[in-house]
């Protein structure tokens, strides 16, 4: 798709709020994004389907901001640092955080449990966010708690949803992992496998007994984040099989929330 069909495909959804002045820089900077060679203006002009005319002082209050840099001898336009540089100051970890706190703390007061999100760190699981329940008993895991990756549910979940080199990657430092038998190290795979294709997993908790984990994927796998949403919940001598299935439906319905918002 062309600069041109693009920027035609956008103006067909009417928008009574749209600022020409600011579709056109944006545009600008959109297009030389994709160009490897710096740009004249008549270049420019035609890559988003402008009059050399019309984008003119938009390309000059571009230039004085920081974002373009012209070229004294050829007159041709580049993309500065500037937008690397804005991007860079925006921590993925703190945005996580403003997105999901929320829509975690809201999940806490429906189903009446704690729940956390865990990311990998130096392959292993951190918890980077939790949202505490109300309620007088529940399992609470503190922020920045780290687990074993292979042993967690959420280790896992995150483990299935990595690219092929990360998962390897961690696997290989994992010293429980060399140890398993070829047999065991694949029904492990096939295990990844199963849990990347349903998106979540519900598991006993195998670091302490008497606990219930259910761990769900937020965002597509080997996605731009990869975190796992999830509730540890005490076992009691009633069945908890439905109300588990109903805590992972929950859990689902918020990590969709949060990866929406996420723009995923």
């Amino acid at each position: 798709m062309t600069a041109v069909e693009s920027k035609t495909g956008s103006s067909s959804k009417t928008n009574k709020y749209a600022v020409p002045a600011l579709d056109k820089g944006l545009d600008i900077l959109e297009y030389l994004v994709s160009q490897e060679l710096p740009r004249s203006q008549a270049e420019i002009a035609q890559g988003v389907g402008r009059s050399a005319n019309e984008i003119y002082r938009v390309l000059v209050g571009l230039e004085a901001r920081g974002y373009l840099v012209r070229d004294e001898l050829s007159g041709r336009y580049q993309l500065s640092l500037k937008l690397y540089n804005l991007s860079r100051s925006i921590s993925p970890i703190d945005q996580l955080r403003q997105v999901a706190l929320p829509q975690m703390e809201d999940l806490a007061v429906r189903i009446g449990q704690s729940c956390y999100l865990s990311m990998l760190y130096q392959s292993q699981t951190m918890v980077i966010i939790q949202a505490r329940s109300q309620v007088p008993v529940s399992v609470n895991i503190a922020e920045g708690s780290l687990f074993p990756t292979m042993t967690t549910t959420s280790g896992k979940v995150l483990l299935a949803n990595s690219n092929d080199e990360v998962r390897d990657m961690i696997l290989q430092r994992e010293k429980s992992f060399s140890k398993l038998t070829k047999s065991n190290q694949n029904n492990l795979f096939a295990e990844l496998n199963t849990i990347r294709a349903q998106g979540y997993l519900l598991a006993d908790n195998s670091i302490t007994d008497g606990i219930c984990d259910v761990a769900v994927l937020i965002g597509e796998p080997e996605g731009k984040v990869v975190a796992a949403l999830a509730v540890s919940v005490l076992k009691n001598k009633t069945d908890q099989t439905s109300s588990m299935l109903d805590i992972k439906n929950e859990l689902v319905i918020t990590a969709g929330k949060i990866a929406k918002q996420l723009g995923y």
